[in-house]
């Protein structure tokens, strides 16, 4: 494959998505500094080549978000729904307590960093990794991914899909679920503990212009950064994409998911907030990936 075979490519910008790169180039054996003398385009030129990953047209995309909620940092009738931090017995890769066994239970007592307005917005919090927490006098706090209890990720919006709740799966969005779970508030914990995972947050000291720590333990970038399974493209990686509703565009593999997994596989970050958060959940499409692999 050549570089022309790539539309857009010649139009992208370079200098943004070599900015990004440049935060994770080490891992891949490289250096923001590297080639300097070159424009960013032809520093990817002649680093890289590209591969395509798989077929055009079969590359699945998906997107997250960091949320931003209202918080307290004590439980209350409006705040009910804790945030945890890891118990002090709890082993990151070892097979802990299951959803059920947590929220039926005090074993995370003592261990609340914050509360929010509903559980349904603590979950959605724990599948997107990171959050931001608005206090009511003003004050903010950033938390991100500390670890998770070891039991496999179980989507609930399959679930619903599963249930006949709704019937076109491309229609399944957060939003979906939040109208679901208003109107049936009876049987939310329920349907929570249908996905036995449960993830843990820690306290993050960023600016607030920083977007959310990755998997590789640096700033992610909004329309810049991608989840992907590092079985089939090392983080740090460039990847250039074709998907509908952004277009093409060069990203950088700065992330993982427990639900990306595979080959052609990326979701997406789009940012902080609720605007980037309808985006995201909306964010469902077939498109093409093409990984530029390092020249030997």
């Amino acid at each position: 494959m050549l570089w022309p075979d790539l539309p857009g490519w010649a139009n992208e910008d370079h200098v943004a998505a070599w900015n990004t790169f440049a935060t994770t180039a080490d891992l891949i054996g490289l250096s923001g500094a590297d080639l300097a003398e070159l424009p960013p385009r032809a520093r990817f030129e002649t680093l890289f080549e590209p591969v395509e990953i798989v077929p055009p047209g079969t590359a699945h995309f998906t997107a997250y978000y960091e949320p931003e909620l209202p918080a307290a940092r004590f439980c209350s009738d409006r705040f009910p729904a804790p945030l945890h931090c890891p118990p002090p017995e709890f082993q990151p890769g070892q097979l802990w307590h299951s959803r059920a066994e947590i929220g039926r239970g005090t074993l995370l007592a003592g261990c609340e960093i914050a509360f929010v307005e509903s559980a349904i917005e603590a979950f959605l919090a724990q599948v997107q990794g990171s959050v931001r927490l608005r206090f009511e006098d003003g004050s903010t706090l950033r938390l991100g991914f500390a670890g998770k209890n070891g039991h496999p990720y179980r989507s609930i919006g399959a679930e619903l899909i599963r249930r006949e709740i709704v019937s076109d799966p491309a229609q399944m969005t957060p939003e979906v679920i939040r109208s679901w779970c208003a109107q049936n508030p009876g049987s939310v914990v329920e349907l929570l503990e249908t996905n036995p995972s449960y993830v843990f947050f820690r306290v993050l000291d960023l600016p607030g212009t920083s977007g959310p720590l990755g998997a590789t333990g640096r700033p992610v970038t909004a329309e810049r950064s991608l989840a992907v399974d590092p079985e089939m493209i090392p983080l740090g990686t460039p990847v250039w994409i074709d998907c509908p509703g952004l277009g093409t565009r060069l990203l950088v593999a700065q992330d993982i998911g427990s639900a990306i997994k595979g080959p052609g596989r990326g979701d997406i970050f789009l940012g902080s907030g609720p605007e980037a958060g309808v985006r995201a959940g909306a964010m469902n499409a077939r498109g093409r990936m093409v990984m530029l692999r390092r020249r030997s």
